[in-house]
Order: C-alpha cells, then structure tokens, then sequence
C-alpha cells in the first residue's frame, strides 16, 4: 500500500499542476505571435509555493531562445491570445508573463522566479526539448521540467525531482541565478486569477 500513499500524497502536494487539455494550436497561430525579449538568451524556472506550507503547487520554465516561450506542463494557464500546443505557450511578452504570474500568485500562493543567462547554443536546446517534450500528465509538471533541464548542457547537476520547491532550491544553487518572489493578495480562485489575466490581455492584445 506504500506506492498509493505516496502517489496521493504527491498529488495533494502539487494539487495546482493537473489542468484539463486544451486544443493545440496551429501553426499559423504560434506564428503569428512569436516574440522574443531583446536580451540575452535566459530560462527562468517559475515555481508557485504555497504561502501557509511552503509546498510547491507548481513549476514552469520560461525560455528566452529564437523565441521566448513557457514550458507550462500540466499547467492551468490559458488566454486567448496565448497559443498553446502540447504544453508549451507561445507569444510570451512582458504583459503575458505578468498575466501568467499574477493568475497564480493569490492570497494562498506566490510565485518565485529564478532567472539564469544562457548561451544561445544552450537556450536553443531547451527551446527544442521543450516543444518535442509532448503533453505532460497531472502531478509530473516537476518531474518533466526537471527531466528536461538535466539534458541541457551545464545543467546535468539537476536530479530529477516530482517536488516543485526542492527543484527550486537546486536551481538555487546554479551560479549566477536571479531570484525574485511576487505576491498578491486577492482572491485565492485561481479561475479568476485566470479570467481576470485573460480579460486584461484581451484588452491590451496581449501587452
């Protein structure tokens, strides 16, 4: 019985990493919003903590290469000028990460942001591991984008992890990381967080 209480108890830690699929996207959509910040070549691990306990809710990874894009497995996020195609999210500019921060940090939850300067050789491949990983199963959102950081070069330190704030404090430990943490305090609904991103970014085209 040992392996279902653990399993359960996995579940429950990362509760916020098991969202409903969504349709992927088309090309020509994923197209149409390609951005990439105008600095250098980075990933930003994102890391959603649960303000009472201090367990991990969920993890992402933004990725700075030819485009900048979020590796969101399992994730909940969505907006309708957001792209999405087997959990990566596309179209990411500055008003699109702020959307994708603010929806998950809430009165119970902040989200802590852990940006590290790559090389473009390096972002480029987690650029590619990112969008031919494929769609990620609930509860793995640690586990993948750990998986998938340990096959970058410089990175294989990583040890694969299901937990979101213990493969935060590894990536703590990388060289020159950059970390900030980001608070708010409304409504601990994460459907509104979401709706009221969406809202915004629908009034502005994204930002």
């Amino acid at each position: 019985m040992r392996t279902p209480i653990l399993i359960l108890a996995l579940c429950a830690a990362v509760a916020g990493c098991a969202a409903p699929q969504r349709p992927d996207a088309d090309p020509e959509a994923i197209a149409r919003v390609a951005y990439r910040d105008a600095g250098q070549p980075s990933m930003t691990l994102i890391t959603v903590v649960n303000n009472r306990t201090g367990q991990g809710g969920h993890t992402g990874l933004m990725i700075n290469a030819s485009e900048r894009i979020i590796f969101d497995p399992a994730g909940s996020f969505y907006a309708d000028v957001v792209p999405e195609r087997q959990d990566v999210l596309y179209g990411i500019t500055p008003g699109v990460f702020q959307a994708y921060r603010s929806a998950h940090a809430r009165s119970t939850f902040h989200v802590v942001t852990q940006k590290i300067q790559l090389t473009p050789e390096q972002a480029q491949i987690a650029y590619q591991l990112a969008t031919s990983n494929g769609r990620v199963s609930g509860a793995f959102c640690s586990n993948a984008t750990s998986s998938l950081l340990k096959q970058i070069p410089g990175f294989e330190s990583i040890d694969v992890t299901f937990y979101p704030v213990k493969l935060q404090e590894q990536f703590a430990q990388l060289p020159g990381v950059v970390t900030d943490k980001y608070y708010e305090d409304d409504s601990d609904d994460l459907k509104a967080g979401l709706a009221a991103g969406n809202a915004t970014l629908n009034a502005t085209a994204g930002g």
